[in-house]
């Protein structure tokens, strides 16, 4: 074989196993290698295509899982806490509120009765029915209805003190003995001790009697505000009428002011200004008088 030849079919059978080894390189994976990663690639693909499991279709799940929430939480949720202390704390300055409201009223009120009151009362030295000294500082501590008047006085006097006793006997049976009824005569020409122990004797059995002379029944008459006509210089066998105002006058334990009632007050209208007046007390001092 010549030379060029054998160049020939050395060139060919190069070429030749050049394209087996590229073909080798390059070849389809065996079947069984590809079906197994076929497998295991549908598997992973199938795993990952699962979607969640819906709680509209299965509500037991669902129910199931609130029932384990709310048992875990309670019925105690934030929301309801929350509610809670806001509730509390409205409430908490409401009744503050309303009890300022209610301190500034009676503070009010006690004002009122301080500042609203005429000056009705002061000192005085008198003579009781019994022939004993009496002063303003005998009022404190009962309560006091006080009338001005005079034992000749025909109709008016008898008829206010009745009344004055009436009331009386109804406190009487409401409290006891805390309300003392006063006669004070504006007639100290007539009204001697002895007259004013006969005259009182015809009403209430507690009832004091209190007379003096002109200048002390003036001035005590003056401090009460009660008018009257009396002669200065009228002498005891006189005859002559009074005029006079025609109240009883409410006191309170400390010997102030509270109220006075004239002909058109009821016995019924003074015992329930009474009561209402103790009941305050009561309230304010813890006791009746």
């Amino acid at each position: 074989m010549s030379v060029p030849s054998l160049l020939a079919a050395f060139s060919r059978a190069s070429a030749a196993s050049s394209r087996r080894s590229f073909s080798s390189r390059h070849a389809v994976p065996r079947p069984f290698r590809a079906t197994r990663l076929s497998g295991i690639t549908r598997a992973r693909r199938h795993y990952s295509q699962q979607a969640p499991p819906d709680p509209k279709l299965n509500p037991t799940q669902q129910t199931s899982s609130g029932e384990r929430d709310r048992a875990a939480v309670g019925v105690f949720t934030p929301k309801a806490a929350a509610l809670f202390v806001l509730t509390g704390i409205g409430l908490f300055f409401y009744f503050r509120n309303e009890k300022e409201k209610l301190l500034e009223q009676r503070r009010k009120e006690r004002e009122d009765q301080v500042v609203g009151r005429p000056q009705v009362g002061g000192p005085f030295t008198l003579t009781t029915h019994k022939g004993e000294t009496f002063t303003e500082k005998d009022l404190l501590g009962k309560w006091s209805l006080i009338y001005f008047g005079f034992t000749n006085c025909p109709d008016i006097c008898p008829e206010e003190l009745d009344k004055m006793s009436a009331a009386v006997d109804k406190l009487d049976g409401e409290y006891g003995p805390i309300v003392q009824p006063i006669f004070i005569s504006v007639d100290p020409a007539r009204d001697s001790v002895s007259q004013v122990a006969r005259y009182v004797s015809d009403f209430h059995p507690r009832l004091l009697g209190l007379t003096g002379d002109y200048a002390t029944l003036k001035a005590t008459c003056k401090a009460y505000r009660v008018y009257f006509s009396t002669p200065p210089d009228a002498k005891p066998g006189d005859d002559y009428l009074v005029d006079h105002s025609i109240f009883f006058y409410f006191m309170d334990p400390n010997g102030q002011f509270v109220d006075a009632f004239g002909k058109a007050s009821t016995v019924e209208d003074v015992v329930e200004r009474v009561k209402k007046e103790v009941a305050r007390w009561e309230r304010e001092y813890g006791r009746k008088v």
